[in-house]
């Protein structure tokens, strides 16, 4: 009996041993807990590069189905693809009479939409449409451009100079919490939406940025949206961001405005005969 208490025992201990170590060397749940992230001279995680989000959140950014285009005679070109969206909980929580200018702007969304007109896209939608962007990192400042209509913005880690003015693209001031780029951007106007859908907000809009290393080749993007204008309380997004791995990777050039000359002041063309 005693040498079968110390088989059973031993193999009792074995086993948590085996167990220990494999929970050693398993990545957590997140992954970023256990990644380390390359470091830059100033000693800060390293996310230069040239990144874009594989989602369909600029179509819409909660949960929706394939559907037809806006436009009928462009048949599937102009479909929307199915996405399982990236807001958290999928409930963007508008104020009633919001909600009803949410729906009244997908109706409209043909003509309402600022990308038709080729607008700078605004935060956070610049980091989720269908173009790369690129991450230029310094210890004072950081640059994101987007391939989207030329945008830029400056993330300032230092001093941030006073910004009066409301735009496109908002006033970025950063900050790192441990290897996590936090960016509070204020200061953004009211002519953007988050995604062709109708989803928007008002000139009072708050959005806070988190970007964090998940693996060498990705990054975990979360924006906290607030807009006391618009919605009963803070909600959130977040999704992956993925390294442009090609051979020498860059942005292209994508100038838009050309594009939407016809549609925006076509009807002021001197006519003929007049």
């Amino acid at each position: 009996m005693r040498d079968r208490f110390r088989d059973i025992t031993f193999a009792s201990a074995a086993a948590a041993v085996i167990i220990t170590l494999q929970l050693g060397v398993m990545p957590s749940a997140s992954g970023a807990e256990v990644y380390k992230a390359p470091r830059t001279a100033d000693g800060k995680a390293d996310l230069n590069g040239i990144w874009q989000a594989l989602n369909t959140a600029n179509w819409d950014i909660q949960e929706h189905a394939a559907q037809s285009g806006p436009v009928v005679a462009l048949g599937a070109a102009g479909a929307v693809p199915a996405g399982l969206g990236v807001v958290e909980g999928n409930e963007i929580p508008y104020l009633p009479a919001a909600a009803a200018k949410k729906k009244e702007n997908f109706e409209h969304r043909l003509t309402a939409d600022p990308e038709i007109k080729c607008y700078l896209p605004g935060v956070p939608r610049a980091t989720y449409m269908p173009f790369p962007f690129q991450i230029v990192q310094t210890p004072k400042y950081i640059l994101i451009a987007y391939e989207y209509a030329g945008a830029a913005r400056t993330i300032y880690m230092d001093q941030a100079p006073p910004n009066p003015v409301d735009s496109w693209m908002g006033h970025s001031v950063g900050h790192w919490e441990g290897d996590t780029l936090v960016v509070d951007v204020t200061r953004l106007n009211d002519q953007t939406w988050f995604d062709r859908a109708g989803n928007f907000h008002s000139d009072a809009l708050h959005v806070v940025e988190r970007y964090t290393p998940l693996s060498p080749d990705a990054l975990t993007y979360e924006a906290t949206i607030e807009d006391p204008k618009v919605f009963s309380r803070p909600w959130k997004m977040s999704m992956p961001l993925y390294r442009r791995l090609e051979k020498n990777a860059q942005l292209m050039e994508f100038k838009c405005v050309e594009f939407v000359e016809e549609l925006m002041y076509g009807h002021l063309r001197k006519q003929p005969g007049k």
